[in-house]
């Protein structure tokens, strides 16, 4: 909806989109915040670091899968770092670069490639190289929505509200 990308098909292109409107809500609601606030708790939810890297770290794993490789032993690191503590400048970086790595690796994808088997995991779960676009896309912005909702909260409870 945005008629931008017209030189990519529909699905890299909404992939694309997908992660275009996450940075921009990233910066928008999570820009600003502070070490604390990034790392803030309310209620024990998780805390809005967490949904930013897991977001990237999530895409560079979906997208290893589709380019047909396993993953290495430091993506298997990050993996179990997620809940870590970062200071809110690290964590925005990490997702700014992230995103500008997946956004990249999308475009790479032929279309003819959609419908190739992939194995996702050590079980090999079945899915599609079209498959694991369309998830990075629904992943990214399931998690950019939680990110945005912990933001307000935190906030708002920062301000008294």
């Amino acid at each position: 909806m945005r008629g931008t990308h017209d030189d990519l098909d529909v699905v890299r292109r909404a992939t694309i989109h997908a992660l275009e409107l996450a940075e921009e809500d990233v910066a928008k609601w999570c820009g600003a915040l502070n070490d604390a606030e990034m790392t803030a708790r309310p209620d024990g939810i998780a805390p809005v670091a967490f949904h930013l890297r897991h977001m990237v770290r999530s895409l560079d794993r979906l997208l290893t899968y589709a380019e047909n490789r396993m993953l290495d032993e430091a993506q298997l690191r990050a993996l179990k770092s997620e809940m870590d503590a970062a200071t809110a400048e690290d964590v925005l970086q990490e997702f700014r670069e992230g995103i500008a790595n997946a956004k990249v690796r999308v475009r790479a994808f032929a279309p003819a490639s959609y419908e190739e088997f992939r194995g996702i995991g050590r079980k090999q779960l079945p899915t599609s190289v079209g498959g694991l676009l369309i998830h990075c896309a629904e992943h990214t912005s399931r998690h950019v929505g939680q990110a945005v909702t912990t933001a307000k909260l935190v906030t708002a409870k920062q301000e008294g509200r």
